[in-house]
């Protein structure tokens, strides 16, 4: 049975998934989370709705792996040798203009998993979790560098620290995240805060 399921799934190809993946953001963009609806992507996308259950799931399976697909940060690959340099890597991974995009996006999406546990699992599954791994690898990589010392109070919040730049970034200052924000920010408050090297 799991071979049958499989091979279903295998279907379709990776560019029919990067084409319905991006339909799926333009329709987010279009309506939010809420109004999105399967039945909406299979006619933007001339797919059928079986199929977009079969392959996802669901709604938030299929939005947030949307996400996940169109997301270029991220430090997965990334290894440069310093803490400075990985992070530094992972903010040039996006322009200032898909920054800005995805970082109004996940914001969007935030609003809506509060009232929906669904996707609010997806979230954590699919996106977080992922990213939350991916973390702790550079930064136990920092650790056995000697870059910061194992006992240190803000490695569980480095995180939080990052998001919390996103987020102040659009409510403080009324202005999008951007590459020099993030770099400046990584070099005046995480890295102080987790005791790395600044240069």
């Amino acid at each position: 049975m799991t071979e049958v399921a499989t091979a279903r799934r295998s279907r379709i190809t990776p560019e029919r998934e990067a084409e319905l993946y991006s339909a799926v953001l333009d329709l987010l963009r279009e309506v939010g989370y809420d109004a999105l609806t399967m039945d909406a992507v299979a006619a933007r996308t001339r797919s059928s709705k079986a199929t977009l259950y079969r392959q996802w799931g669901g709604k938030p399976e299929l939005v947030v792996k949307a996400m996940r697909h169109n997301k270029p940060g991220g430090l997965r690959g990334v290894d440069t040798g310093s803490l400075r340099g990985d992070l530094h890597t992972m903010v040039a991974r996006e322009d200032d203009c898909t920054m800005e995009r995805n970082s109004d996006l996940m914001r969007a999406l935030a609003m809506a998993a509060h009232g929906n546990p669904d996707l609010m699992r997806a979230l954590k599954e699919l996106l977080v979790e992922p990213e939350m791994e991916e973390f702790q690898r550079v930064m136990r990589r920092a650790v056995d560098r000697g870059e910061i010392r194992e006992d240190c109070p803000a490695l569980e919040y480095i995180v939080h620290m990052l998001l919390g730049a996103f987020a102040a970034r659009t409510l403080v200052d009324e202005l999008p995240p951007t590459q020099d924000f993030l770099r400046s920010y990584i070099d005046a408050v995480v890295l102080p805060a987790l005791g790395a090297p600044t240069s």
